[in-house]
């Protein structure tokens, strides 16, 4: 935070930007919500794979300057449960999704039908059709745009992890020492910030590809509007006697998958554990009568977090002399 605005006066003008801006901030996040047939979708064909890791390259390359940047030593937590998450050191790994990693290849060895099929999976964020991750952040610091993308904003982010409690894939990934808890309360607010793939929505919004689309040498993947894809997931499915995932899981995704076996096949031989999803049944939690009534809940509270949050991620910028940005 800048010396020029001291705690005391963020809070205090914070707290009055917040409840103007509050219930006008909550009305677009729900009348913005855009319709299904505007998402794009990508669609991940895994029997064109060969497991090169160019996407994975490229997805570092591309978002690095995105990447946690955290400060040591790390605050004490109060209370204590609140665990440390600390990948600053291990940024090289790349078997996992971790905070800066967002994209990973699975390899795994099947048999369907008499055949035995070697296969790699690229992995990253479902970037479902209606995100519980979005929908039921109390601190309203992700947001989906209108193009079907997913996206958490770690300038405003206070790392406790919703997101990735909400998600069925548990995709988003934490690391302590950075984001907004530190200039608020850094030992009992948060605990770091939250990162995932956002299908290079920077790129996306000038026109470009996603950089792991870019990349790749086999054309694995395919993006386009959803109900395209949708119908080409199923036209290639019929063309391999496949099979589709991410139609209707949790609600239905933005991310399909075309195989040659069954998906609970591939979920039965694949690592699972943290920072490795699976790739089983995803019922649509968004649609839990307790989830519905979460959001309505939360949205008041999101909306004046909201507000409050991008008027001290601007006072930041503006006291470092950075340009504020357009999402702020």
């Amino acid at each position: 935070m800048s010396e020029s605005i001291s705690r005391r006066t963020f809070l205090k003008s914070g707290i009055v930007a917040a409840g103007t801006l509050a219930a006008g901030e909550t009305a677009a996040r729900a009348a913005g919500a855009p319709a299904r047939d505007q998402h794009l979708a990508t669609l991940i064909d895994i029997t064109r794979c060969i497991g090169c890791g160019e996407c994975v390259a490229a997805c570092r390359e591309a978002n690095g300057h995105k990447f946690p940047n955290p400060k040591k030593p790390f605050p004490r937590m109060y209370p204590d449960r609140v665990k440390v998450s600390d990948w600053s050191d291990k940024q090289d790994v790349d078997d996992r999704l971790t905070p800066y990693n967002w994209l990973f290849i699975q390899e795994v060895t099947v048999t369907h039908g008499g055949e035995e099929f070697d296969l790699t999976i690229p992995r990253r964020c479902m970037h479902c059709t209606n995100p519980p991750c979005v929908k039921l952040c109390p601190w309203g610091a992700s947001r989906q745009y209108q193009n079907g993308i997913s996206r958490i904003d770690t300038d405003m982010c206070l790392g406790g992890s919703k997101c990735k409690a909400v998600c069925p894939w548990d995709i988003p990934q934490r690391q302590t020492g950075d984001g907004l808890y530190l200039d608020l309360l850094p030992s009992l607010a948060g605990n770091g910030i939250m990162n995932k793939c956002d299908r290079c929505y920077d790129r996306v919004a000038t026109g470009g590809q996603p950089a792991c689309i870019e990349a790749c040498p086999e054309e694995v993947q395919t993006i386009g509007p959803r109900p395209e894809i949708v119908a080409l997931a199923r036209e290639r499915a019929r063309e391999i006697n496949g099979y589709v995932y991410g139609e209707h899981e949790n609600g239905g995704t933005n991310t399909l998958y075309v195989s040659p076996v069954p998906f609970e096949t591939l979920n039965a031989a694949i690592e699972k554990g943290p920072g490795r999803p699976h790739l089983g049944p995803a019922a649509d939690r968004m649609a839990e009568a307790n989830n519905i009534g979460a959001a309505l809940l939360i949205a008041p509270l999101a909306g004046a977090a909201t507000a409050l949050g991008r008027f001290f991620k601007a006072a930041r910028k503006a006291g470092s002399g950075e340009h504020p940005s357009a999402d702020t």
